[in-house]
């Protein structure tokens, strides 16, 4: 479970305070799947990069299955996000000078996985790529990097997947191929999946939607039917 509990973020704005995110509580059952949805700028990625640890909130707290995020040390956190927490990007996010195979493994070495070579070959076959673990990111398309990063994500098998506008750089087409791939992964390992859209068609699929608007929230606990 994820609780969120008066958590907002602020920044500098020259000499001013720019709130891109207002104070929210919310809570996220385990396997639940949530779509955050809402214009540019609404704070859509500021949330998922609070969610996953990758920014600290100005106020409140953030707990993960217990454990309060915002008080971890550096060390912590990164062990947690480790063991938790799988984040698919717009933009890839691929270690240009590794091999696809590599990428995937990454996470995994880092967390000490004896069988990591192995789990990285299962997963290029998951997402339909088994031929092609040698080849670099440069000599990949779009969506062939995209499933490389969705498999890197799964990599030590989280119980949270984060993914923000994982289709945006893609062709409707390829993009669909990866939200099939995502949302087989969360009915299939049963992980909670939050993902950041403008795709209302995808959010409708969707457990919850989250709408953001200024950094507010507009309506929550939307109960989609399936």
């Amino acid at each position: 479970m994820i609780e969120l509990r008066g958590v907002s973020r602020t920044v500098m704005s020259g000499d001013h305070p720019l709130t891109i995110l207002h104070p929210l509580d919310l809570t996220i059952p385990s396997g639940q799947f949530i779509a955050i949805v809402g214009p540019s700028g609404s704070g859509k990625s500021t949330l998922l990069g609070l969610l996953a640890g990758l920014d600290a909130p100005s106020t409140g707290s953030i707990l993960v299955d217990g454990a309060d995020i915002t008080r971890l040390g550096e060390d912590d956190l990164a062990r947690l996000r480790g063991a938790k927490i799988g984040f698919v990007f717009q933009s890839f996010h691929l270690v240009p000078s590794l091999t696809a195979l590599e990428n995937i493994l990454v996470p995994m070495e880092i967390a000490g996985r004896r069988d990591a070579n192995a789990r990285g070959r299962q997963l290029l076959g998951e997402v339909g790529l088994a031929e092609r673990g040698h080849h670099y990111p440069s000599q990949l398309s779009g969506g062939e990097q995209q499933r490389i990063a969705l498999a890197r994500a799964l990599a030590n098998d989280p119980p949270i997947l984060l993914a923000d506008e994982p289709t945006g750089n893609l062709d409707s087409a390829t993009g669909r191929v990866i939200l099939d791939l995502l949302l087989g992964v969360h009915r299939s390992r049963r992980s909670t999946l939050i993902l950041v859209t403008h795709d209302h068609e995808l959010a409708a699929l969707a457990d919850v939607r989250l709408v953001l608007r200024d950094g507010r929230r507009v309506a929550d606990a939307e109960a989609v039917a399936r």
